[in-house]
């Protein structure tokens, strides 16, 4: 039987969320983002690994784009190049997680541009896409993110602000 009494914890003080991220996790990857994206001069993003329970996921890793596909950031948007999806799945494997979400920066607000509608990373229904504004500069709050639900058909939930805390808890 697997017992952890972090995860005990973390399930007595943040139920019924449907993502959630350990803070320190968070901030590492708010702090790769940043230094990606040199200066505000370009966005970057990352792959976010975890598992997927029944009714929520839990992001344990990431995978920041450019570590990926070195030229994903080189016009200072993202452009992914599909060819270097088999090193993301080779690392799923080799860690024993799964891609439970994607994250992206924006240099103003938090929408989805058309751009990220038509265009979805992981084109899979349920996959959730965040977008953090202003080139994740400090202070970033949940409420300042854009959460976003892909329904399959290149169609998107957005998750609107007030749902926010509920939905994508960062903490234990």
């Amino acid at each position: 039987m697997n017992f952890s009494i972090l995860e005990t914890t973390r399930r007595i003080l943040s139920p019924h969320h449907e993502l959630s991220c350990g803070w320190l996790l968070w901030r590492k990857l708010l702090v790769g983002l940043r230094e990606r994206g040199k200066g505000r001069s370009r966005e970057s993003g990352a792959f976010l690994l975890g598992w997927r329970g029944e009714v929520d996921a839990r992001i344990q890793d990431f995978v920041l784009y450019d570590d990926l596909d070195p030229h994903s950031l080189d016009t200072g948007i993202v452009s992914f190049d599909g060819r270097h999806f088999g090193t993301l799945w080779e690392i799923c494997k080799r860690k024993g997680m799964i891609v439970i979400a994607d994250v992206h920066v924006h240099p103003g607000g938090a929408g989805q541009s058309p751009s990220d509608r038509a265009n979805p990373m992981i084109p899979q229904r349920g996959h959730i896409a965040l977008i953090i504004p202003e080139f994740a500069d400090s202070p970033i709050s949940r409420q300042d993110l854009g959460i976003y639900r892909y329904q399959g058909s290149k169609h998107w939930e957005t998750i609107p602000p007030e749902r926010h805390r509920a939905f994508f808890h960062i903490g234990l």
